[in-house]
């Protein structure tokens, strides 16, 4: 297993390829020392620990087992650790590194993967996801103490211990408080008649999301009862991930149905995500994608702040960021209300590091958003939360409701004003690295020696992004403006009918993706038009770029 910027992710079983006993304390041996040379206050702050739901049954390794074993690596060298009694959501983690100002954070998931993997999560003092180069000093500390300390294996070591503090109630409390701060219309949450489903995909979430909605003085969600316990086996469905449409809802769909609820909120097991599926007026469920969700997000968080900050010079100080995959549409409200939006790399990891800069320099981060349905929305947390999404989100449908709105008509009217963003991705399968290689060398080899395409199908490239080697066409010196990375592969084309591409593999799964977008200017487009466009475009990129039959490559299965 390699140590990156995301952790680690495997399956659990025997092996050092695996998520087991021997590779967490390996790890956690490592990320020890290191934390060691970059904190001389190791020992007065200390590190928090957290673990979701996830087991397997057949190796004997499960989350909780391994937030022990990487418990009493650190308190075996004297460094005091904030371990949570029960499962948390992820965004727990890097809440409580910055409320109790602790030099790094631990989160044992895997998050919305199949049930067999777990993972390793690293968060630093800044309270967002680590990035380079702290990811090849940890793996360099970890090569350095493979074997395991005395009495590694002895999780029983720690409960005597002082340095052993239980941070559930605490943060438990201070969390929703904190929370209650971004509750914009309480009395309209009193009063309304809007029914909500949950379900936390045999996850974490449900405890928590209540309990946003108690903060929120909102009656509690309907929680779809197959789903609403953690269970590691996932029982019913394929996969844990709510980003994958319809199939994981049905069971949310039908109780929906049965108490005439009109939305849908799910998240992930790590509760990290959130999808919003909305049912409307034709009887068809409409599952939100990240894309819209994170417009209607932005457009209320921001409507909702600037209802509480008149006056222009507040402006300026303040941004909403989405990563360089997701939609533009954040630029354009950014563009015609005055604030600043900024681009960072796909990952949360980005825009939490960027918003902490922001933050610490005096500025207001409102709002980021990546399209794989993470949200943050409120700044105290740097990283995508479902449980603050959920309980936005439903407020914000309680809001639209008193106005006779529904979250669709709103989208519209977001569209309407800033111009239509209309956007399609998805991905390919496939398992062989080399595979994936040639696939990319080809584009960057399109007609011969070093020069990439000039045209996709019937389709005119304007411009060409490269950020595995650092090039962009349409920079003076055609050198890319954001970090470059030889280790992953990322091209994105821009087209002359206002169209956006970007291919690029994934950190986390055997998978090649792709994100297109057409963006029009504000006024009453024809949102049709525009679809039918995109989807001659995505094809022209499918047919042309991916080349599936001469790659062997799948396709994304329903």
């Amino acid at each position: 297993m390699e140590f990156g910027t995301a952790g680690l992710r495997a399956p659990m079983g025997p092996g050092i390829s695996r998520m087991n006993d021997l590779t967490i304390i390996q790890t956690t041996q490592g990320f020890c020392r290191y934390l060691e040379k970059q904190f001389s206050d190791l020992k007065q702050r200390g590190v928090v620990i957290s673990f979701d739901s996830r087991a397997h049954p057949a190796s004997g390794g499960s989350s909780q087992r391994f937030a022990r074993l990487a418990a009493a690596t650190f308190i075996s060298q004297g460094v005091p650790v904030h371990l949570f009694s029960h499962i948390t959501p992820t965004p727990f983690v890097p809440y409580s590194v910055l409320h109790l100002k602790l030099c790094a954070g631990i989160m044992i998931t895997a998050s919305h993967n199949p049930k067999q993997d777990n993972g390793y999560k690293v968060y630093w003092d800044n309270g967002a996801q680590i990035i380079s180069p702290h990811d090849k000093g940890i793996s360099q500390a970890i090569e350095e103490n493979l074997e395991p300390w005395p009495q590694a294996w002895d999780d029983s070591l720690i409960d005597g211990s002082s340095l052993l503090h239980n941070p559930t109630g605490s943060i438990n409390n201070d969390y929703f408080e904190d929370l209650k701060k971004y509750c914009f219309h309480r009395s309209v949450n009193i009063e309304t008649r809007v029914k909500f489903v949950h379900t936390s995909v045999h996850g974490v979430g449900h405890d928590f999301v209540q309990a946003a909605f108690k903060a929120f003085d909102l009656a509690p969600p309907e929680a779809v009862p197959q789903q609403k316990d953690p269970d590691p086996e996932f029982p019913t469905v394929k996969y844990p991930n709510p980003e994958e449409g319809k199939g994981v809802l049905t069971l949310s769909f039908a109780l929906a149905d049965k108490i005439k609820a009109k939305i849908v909120l799910a998240n992930d097991p790590d509760a990290d995500r959130l999808a919003v599926a909305e049912k409307q007026d034709s009887g068809e469920w409409r599952v939100f994608s990240g894309n819209e969700l994170g417009a209607l997000l932005g457009w209320w968080l921001f409507t909702s702040w600037k209802e509480k900050n008149q006056g222009h010079s507040a402006l300026k100080d303040t941004y909403m960021l989405s990563s360089t995959v997701s939609s533009k549409i954040l630029r354009a409200i950014a563009l015609k209300e005055g604030f600043h939006f900024e681009e960072t790399l796909t990952g949360f990891k980005w825009m939490g590091n960027r918003a902490k800069q922001l933050i610490d320099q005096g500025k207001t981060v409102l709002f980021a958003f990546e399209e794989a349905i993470g949200y943050m929305c409120c700044p105290f947390v740097l990283d995508k939360d479902g449980v603050s999404a959920a309980v936005i989100s439903a407020e914000l449908a309680s809001f639209l409701a008193a106005k006779n709105l529904s979250l669709s008509q709103q989208l519209k009217a977001i569209y309407v004003e800033y111009g239509y963003h209309i956007t399609k991705a998805s991905y390919f399968i496939c398992h062989d690295q080399d595979t994936i290689k040639k696939l990319f060398e080809n584009l960057r080899n399109y007609d011969g020696k070093n020069n990439y395409p000039k045209a996709c199908g019937k389709f005119e490239i304007s411009a060409i992004r490269d950020l595995t080697t650092g090039y962009d066409d349409s920079q003076a010196d055609k050198k890319a403006v954001l970090p470059t990375s030889k280790s992953s592969q990322m091209i994105t084309f821009t087209f002359a009918n206002g169209g956006v591409a970007t291919m690029r593999t994934s950190g986390t799964e055997p998978k090649i993706k792709y994100y297109a977008e057409l963006c029009a200017p504000p006024g009453n487009s024809d949102p049709e038009q525009l679809k039918k466009e995109l989807d001659e475009l995505v094809n022209a990129i499918e047919e042309n770029f991916f080349q599936p039959q001469k790659y062997n490559l799948q396709p994304k299965s329903e």
